[in-house]
């Protein structure tokens, strides 16, 4: 799977949170090729241990079960990762990993409790939502020559991980796990908590905008930004920010081609009356 750059522009430089977990996911499988039943007994997902072992809701995301598993869960960290990373920030988006993650086991606790789980799966399927829900109509090269929207690629893992959830499967997959970290961040970003927020926020009566290209009196802490005076600006040059914002949230989500021509010639508009003054 290649994501393409029809809506937005993508660099595929490693960020640094998706390195670090391609690093760790490859190290561990390494040593966990010198006696894989050892780590799988102490440090794989098993509701009859949660108790005893209760580190294990995490560590299960850094082990799997053979190359070819780990393969496909860090082709898809390498594709998928970098953007939202560079999107939300590192902390957000490891935060958002994590959460995928813990949602896979908080499935799996509920409805296969007989069963252990290991992998990045959960926390992968999470990545994979993410990038539907914010680049929709990037185009996804299956094999790198079949071209599939995000949203319809995604759609389609969903069902099959709820039909093989509560069918007959007997793939030994964690199908669970899979519908876990999906519906865990389905929910998340339609949250409150969700990375990145909107566009503005109010943080005690002040307007705070998240983009803008007209200038703002740096605050030096977050202290004072807080307690800054609201902006004296007049009707007409509050919705005109207003706007601006909208049209920078849908290059964010949509990319530089989705733009109108009005919404282009306001962006311009902006930029000048910026220079001049």
């Amino acid at each position: 799977m290649f994501p393409g750059s029809t809506q937005a522009s993508f660099s595929y430089n490693l960020t640094p949170w998706v390195k670090r977990l391609l690093i760790a996911n490859v190290a561990v499988f390494l040593v966990t090729m010198v006696d894989l039943s050892f780590f799988f007994r102490y440090f794989a997902f098993s509701p009859s241990t949660v108790l005893t072992q209760p580190w294990g809701a995490v560590t299960y995301m850094f082990l799997h079960g053979g190359l070819l598993h780990l393969f496909v869960n860090m082709l898809v960290l390498f594709f998928f990762g970098p953007p939202l990373e560079a999107r939300w920030g590192s902390a957000e988006f490891l935060k958002y990993y994590l959460i995928c993650g813990l949602g896979g086991v908080a499935l799996s606790f509920v409805f296969a409790p007989s069963a252990s789980i290991v992998g990045a799966s959960a926390a992968i399927y999470g990545l994979m939502l993410a990038f539907a829900m914010i680049w929709p109509e990037a185009p996804i090269y299956i094999w790198g020559i079949f071209p599939v929207k995000a949203k319809w690629l995604v759609g389609f893992f969903f069902v099959i991980s709820l039909s093989s959830a509560f069918g007959s499967s007997t793939d030994n997959i964690a199908h669970f796990a899979h519908l876990g970290g999906i519906v865990t961040g389905f929910f998340y970003l339609r949250s409150g908590f969700r990375p990145g927020g909107t566009s503005r926020v109010k943080r005690r009566g002040v307007k705070v905008r998240r983009m803008a290209i007209v200038p703002r009196e740096e605050v030096s802490s977050k202290a004072a930004a807080e307690e800054a005076p609201p902006e004296n600006l007049s009707s007409k040059d509050e919705a005109m920010l207003d706007e601006v914002d909208r049209i920078l949230d849908k290059i964010s989500a949509e990319g530089m081609t989705s733009l109108t021509s009005k919404e282009r010639e306001t962006l311009d508009h902006v930029s000048k009356r910026h220079r001049s003054n």
